[in-house]
C-alpha cells in the first residue's frame, strides 16, 4: 500500500515537473520572440529616422542654392538673430558680441566629449583654414571645441521665453536627469558638412547605435510640459556648428574669371572640406541641461550654467 502511494506521488511530481519545464520553456520562447520583435521594430525605426535625417540634410545642402549667400549681405542666424547683433569684425578679426538673455535660455544639448571634439576640431579647423581662409582671411568664427554640442530640446528659448523660478528650474533638471538614466550613449558618424545660406559650416551626423535623437526629444517633451510648443530644429536632426563665415570672399581678377558663379565657388569649397573630414566617428555619453545667460552663449563662449548628466542606458 505504501509502495503504491509512493509510486502515485512520484507520478504526480513527475507530471508537475514536466508541466513546469514545458511552461518555463514556452515562457522563455515567448520572451525571446517578444525581444526579437522589439529589436526588429527598433531596427525599422532606426532606419526610418536615418532616412529622415538624410532627406533633411539633402534639403539643408540646397539651402544655399535656394536662398543664396545671405551672410554676405549681413543676414540672420538660423534662430532669426541678426549677424551684426552677435558678431563684430574689427581689423579683420571676428569677435562675438555678447548680449544678456532675459530670461535665460534653457537648452538640453548632447555634449561631445573633448576626447572626440578636439581631434575633429583640429582636423576641421586645419581643413577650413586651408580651404576657406585664403579667401576669407580671418573673417571666420570657429566654434569652441570644448563646447561642441547637439541641440536637442529647449525648455525656453529667445523666440518663446518661458520664465521659471529656481525651484521650477531645479524640478526641470531633476526630470531631465531621470530621462538621461534611461538613454543609451550614441555612436555617431559625420555624414557630411554643409554650408548654409547664413554662413554656417554645419556638421550633419548619423546615428549608428544608441538612443535616436527623435526618441530623446520625445522623452524631453514629456517631462518638460511648459516648454515652447514650437522647437527650433527638426526632431530627427543631429548637427553641430564647426565654423561661421563672415564677410566677402577675397578673389583675384583671375579667380573671378574662373568662378563667375558665386554659389558654384562655395559648393566646390565645401566638397573639398567634406573630402577632408567626412566619416569622423564619435560617441556621445552626456546630456547637459544648460542655462544660457547670454544670447547663443554656447556658440559664442558666453555665460552658462550647465547641469551635466551621464546617459545611463538603464532598462525601463
Amino acid at each position: 500500500m505504501a509502495r503504491n502511494r509512493w509510486s502515485h506521488g512520484y507520478t504526480v511530481s513527475l507530471i508537475w515537473l514536466s508541466s513546469f519545464i514545458l511552461f518555463y520553456s514556452g515562457f522563455q520562447m515567448a520572451i525571446q520572440n517578444s525581444s526579437k520583435r522589439i529589436q526588429f521594430m527598433d531596427s525599422v525605426s532606426t532606419n526610418l529616422n536615418s532616412e529622415r535625417r538624410s532627406r533633411l540634410y539633402d534639403k539643408m545642402e540646397h539651402d544655399l542654392e535656394e536662398h543664396g549667400a545671405v551672410f554676405l549681405q549681413g543676414g540672420e542666424t538660423s534662430q532669426s538673430l541678426s549677424l551684426s547683433d552677435i558678431f563684430a569684425v574689427k581689423d579683420g578679426i571676428v569677435k562675438p558680441v555678447l548680449k544678456a538673455a532675459n530670461p535665460p535660455v534653457r537648452a538640453n544639448v548632447l555634449y561631445l566629449n573633448t576626447n572626440f571634439s578636439i581631434p575633429i576640431s583640429q582636423a576641421g579647423r586645419q581643413a577650413v583654414k586651408g580651404i576657406f581662409q585664403p579667401y576669407f582671411d580671418r573673417a571666420i568664427w570657429f566654434q569652441n571645441s570644448s563646447l561642441y554640442h547637439f541641440s536637442m530640446f529647449h525648455a525656453s528659448h529667445h523666440i518663446v521665453a518661458v520664465p521659471a523660478t529656481e525651484d521650477e528650474i531645479e524640478a526641470d533638471a531633476t526630470a531631465v536627469k531621470a530621462v538621461t538614466e534611461t538613454l543609451c550613449p550614441l555612436k555617431i558618424v559625420l555624414h557630411r558638412v554643409v554650408l548654409t545660406s547664413t554662413g554656417v559650416l554645419l556638421g550633419c551626423w548619423q546615428v549608428t547605435s544608441g538612443t535616436d535623437p527623435v526618441y530623446i526629444r520625445e522623452r524631453l517633451r514629456n517631462v518638460l510640459p511648459n516648454a515652447p510648443e514650437k522647437q527650433l530644429y527638426d526632431p530627427a536632426m543631429l548637427h553641430t556648428s564647426f565654423a561661421r563665415l563672415l564677410g566677402h570672399p577675397k578673389l583675384s581678377v583671375e579667380e573671378l574669371h574662373k568662378q563667375p558663379n558665386q554659389l558654384q565657388f562655395f559648393h566646390e569649397l565645401v566638397i573639398h572640406l567634406n573630402n577632408k573630414i567626412r566619416g569622423f566617428e564619435a560617441e556621445v555619453s552626456e546630456l547637459w541641461y544648460v542655462e544660457e545667460f547670454d544670447m547663443l552663449a554656447l556658440a559664442l563662449n558666453g555665460r552658462i550654467k550647465p547641469r551635466k548628466f551621464h546617459l545611463g542606458c538603464s532598462n525601463n
